[in-house]
């Protein structure tokens, strides 16, 4: 049975959902800890796991031929995980999810969940506003590239998560930002630095 404090948490997770369709929900949910380094998802995986992040962090990113690794996003708490190409394009993983902190999730299987939401209207709502928010976080990340400078899109990433500096190391935020860590390097000397007059 959840306590009070669960209880305003879930709902605040599951935003717009009342308290009996929350509590449907977590009757299909596991709780699950990942170990700093443990994988999540592997690249090629086809899973339909969609997670809640209560404490942790993830890295999703990519292994390049040359054996570099690319940095596609970070997930912290209060934010949900899944794979886009198996929730949105149901297909295999591209990429690889990996805990880079230990982490703990409140974990559903996304397919399995499906009948639910077909016949709860409040559900369908919401699933379908989880996988327009998906979209729209994947549509953000492009105009980024396109609209922002390296340097604004390091400035908007510690806006949105301040503490991230001391939890992800330099290469990884580097790839993320489609920078060096030479670079990263130069923006974070420039921006500590007072402007000479």
């Amino acid at each position: 049975m959840l306590n009070p404090t669960e209880i305003q948490y879930y709902l605040k997770a599951f935003e717009g959902l009342s308290l009996p369709d929350v509590m449907e929900l977590l009757q299909m949910a596991h709780t699950r800890h990942l170990s700093a380094g443990s994988i999540y998802i592997r690249e090629g995986a086809d899973t339909q796991k969609l997670a809640y992040i209560s404490k942790g962090l993830i890295r999703v990113y990519k292994l390049k031929e040359n054996g570099d690794e690319a940095t596609l996003m970070l997930r912290w708490e209060n934010q949900f995980i899944a794979s886009h190409d198996s929730i949105i394009l149901n297909q295999p993983s591209r990429f690889i999810y990996q805990a880079l902190e230990d982490t703990d999730l409140l974990e559903l299987d996304y397919s399995k969940t499906l009948p639910l939401m077909d016949h709860n209207p409040r559900l369908s709502s919401s699933r379908n506003s989880f996988l327009l928010h998906m979209l729209a976080e994947a549509l953000d990340r492009v105009e980024s590239f396109v609209l922002l400078s390296p340097e604004e899109r390091y400035l908007q990433l510690l806006h949105n998560k301040p503490d991230i500096l001391n939890r992800v190391p330099n290469k990884y935020l580097a790839t993320l930002l489609g920078i060096t860590p030479v670079s990263l390097s130069r923006i974070r000397k420039r921006i500590a630095s007072p402007v000479k007059r």
